[in-house]
């Protein structure tokens, strides 16, 4: 794989139904291109937990995955408020989701920490009231 394989998706920030259809489908994708269910579990988990944020946090977003010969990359891209404090929000258990969010079992504070847990390594790029980029980097 001399060039990137690349998927593109748009996360519907309205509904809680689709989220995570794009994970699904990235996963069905690495399946078929041979890739290790090990590194299709942590791709998979990485990107649903962006996808949720996404849902909850900034109206949804578009995500990228970019599979390269040694790694694939994951960008998720949002409009939404950003990220006051990414050191707080890093912590487990830290979480601005409101109440409605939570009684629908989200929310619980885990979703970037366990993008870092299952992500070779990450990136946030935030700035308040513009949006959030993130970049995780799973290795091959």
């Amino acid at each position: 794989m001399n060039e990137a394989v690349k998927f593109h998706f748009r996360v519907d920030g309205d509904d809680f139904t689709s989220a995570g259809q794009a994970s699904v489908q990235v996963k069905k994708s690495l399946r078929q291109l041979g890739i290790s269910p090990e590194i299709i579990r942590k791709v998979s988990i990485a990107m649903y937990e962006g996808e949720i944020n996404m849902v909850i946090h900034a109206g949804g977003g578009e995500a990228d995955v970019l599979i390269y010969e040694n790694r694939i990359e994951i960008i998720l891209a949002d409009h939404g408020p950003g990220i006051a404090n990414i050191e707080l929000a890093m912590q487990e258990g830290f979480s601005t989701a409101p109440d409605n969010i939570r009684s629908l079992g989200f929310g619980a504070g885990m979703g970037l920490p366990n993008m870092k847990r299952y992500s070779d390594s990450i990136k946030i790029d935030s700035e308040v009231g513009r949006g959030t980029t993130i970049l995780m980097t799973v290795n091959l």
